[in-house]
Order: structure tokens, then C-alpha cells, then sequence
């Protein structure tokens, strides 16, 4: 597997805080049919800066709806939502939509790439819709899939790349923007032990030479235990459980 480079500092304009995002008794209550759903429950979570964070549990425990509320994708019906100091509770779809494009790494399950652009191009698409100037776009996109171990990928449709590639790419269009952090939905959940576990390893390459702030979503055991941190959900309340120890 390709070693991910050296990546440059945050950008010197974000102001740093001691928070890189904070849930303040977080519920979610939807309607299915007559039936009124508590996906989640009174959630307060603080994720500081550099934390790598496996969120895990069943199918239907609400650790999706958990993710796209921290993204700013699904509104709580109670509480609050900061990223980086910003209370995302109130802000307009507009607003939101920006803070998502500057701020928020996002790495959907099946990656989400646009079958009918390069890999460069589905990496340029946040600092495309940025208005970011065509020549500070192709530099980063560039240094992007260099910093993923991809630098020869560019071209290439998603249908030409192997999975972990694909991912790479994914993983690239998140942190081309500079995140405040990334947030992975089920990144392995379509993939076999081996792969899951390349995938792991990606993550935990990024983490370590950038110290990115990770929160992924996982219903494998063995996936969350590889995180610094574990919160389990059941029936929509959050326990924070402690890593696998290693050694004596």
C-alpha cells in the first residue's frame, strides 16, 4: 500500500478551538407511517481536535441519522450542533451547504463518485462549486492525490480503479478542501474482511500524518475497536466504550 506524504498545515485563517465538534443533547423523532420514531436520544458528545471516533451498533441503533446530523444533513428535533464554535442548528440550507463545502470531509459508503468524471474532476468538485480560481484547484487536486498515494489516478473514471482506489479517491475530494473533519458513513460496510481492513489502514494513515479529526460509522466490532475512540449506540442513547487494550 502507497505511504500517504506530508500534508501542509490547516489553512492559518480557521480559528482553532478546543472543540472540533460538540453535540448538546442531540434528539432526532421522525414520522414512518403513524409511527413516531426516536432515532436518537439526548446525545451530548465532544469530539476535540484530532480524534479518531468509530460510532457503532446495529442496523437501525441511529448511527447514520447520528453522522448526517453532525454534517449538518439532518436537522435535530432537540438540541445543538457546533462545529468548530459554529451552532449549525439554525442556519439556513444555504448556509449549511457552504459550511459542509469548507468544513465538513464527507465519505459516503459507496463512495459516491460521479461515474462519468476523472477521478481529478470528482476530487474538484468542492473547490469547483467554491469558485475557487482553475489553476489553485488543479495545484490541490494534485497535491491531494499525491498525498493519498494516487498521483497517477487522475484520469482515470471510477470504473477503471479497484476499490481501495476508489476509496483513495473519495477520501481525497474530502480532505481537498482542508477539513475540520471527516465523517465516514459505513466506509467498509460493502466490503470483505481484507478490504475492510486496507480500508482501516487508510484511514489510519491519513490520521496519522495529518491528525485529522475522523468520526466514521461502523457495525463492525472489530472496524471500531482500530479507533482511539468508541461511542456505541443503542436504541438511540450513546456509550462511550473503551479501545481494545493491546499487550499485558
Amino acid at each position: 500500500m502507497a505511504a500517504l506524504t506530508t500534508v501542509p498545515e490547516p489553512r492559518a485563517t480557521r480559528e482553532t478551538h478546543a472543540t472540533a465538534l460538540r453535540l448538546e443533547d442531540v434528539e432526532v423523532t421522525y414520522r414512518r407511517g403513524s409511527v413516531e420514531v426516536s432515532a436518537v436520544r439526548g446525545i451530548t458528545l465532544d469530539v476535540a481536535p484530532g480524534d479518531f471516533i468509530a460510532i457503532e451498533g446495529p442496523s437501525g441503533s441511529g448511527k447514520s441519522t447520528l453522522l448526517r446530523v453532525m454534517a449538518g444533513l439532518w436537522p435535530p428535533s432537540a438540541g445543538r450542533v457546533l462545529l468548530a464554535g459554529q451552532d449549525l442548528t439554525d442556519r439556513s440550507d444555504s448556509e449549511l451547504a457552504l459550511i459542509r463545502r469548507r468544513e465538513i470531509g464527507f465519505v459516503h459508503q459507496l463512495f459516491n463518485l460521479l461515474p462519468d468524471l476523472s477521478a481529478a474532476d470528482n476530487v474538484a468538485l468542492p473547490l469547483l462549486l467554491d469558485g475557487l480560481p482553475a489553476d489553485q484547484i488543479d495545484r490541490r487536486v494534485e497535491a491531494a492525490l499525491a498525498q493519498l498515494g494516487i498521483p497517477d489516478k487522475g484520469p482515470m473514471r471510477p470504473e477503471e480503479l479497484s476499490g481501495g482506489e476508489m476509496l483513495r479517491v473519495a477520501l481525497a475530494r474530502a480532505l481537498v478542501i482542508e477539513p475540520t473533519i471527516v465523517l465516514a458513513d459505513e466506509p467498509t460496510g460493502s466490503l470483505d474482511r481484507n478490504n475492510s481492513q486496507n480500508v482501516m489502514e487508510i484511514f489510519h494513515e491519513i490520521h496519522a500524518a495529518r491528525g485529522t479529526t475522523i468520526v466514521l460509522v461502523t457495525h463492525d466490532q472489530d472496524i471500531a475497536a482500530g479507533a482511539g475512540r468508541r461511542i456505541r449506540l443503542v436504541d438511540g442513547h450513546a456509550v462511550e466504550t473503551l479501545p481494545r487494550r493491546t499487550g499485558n
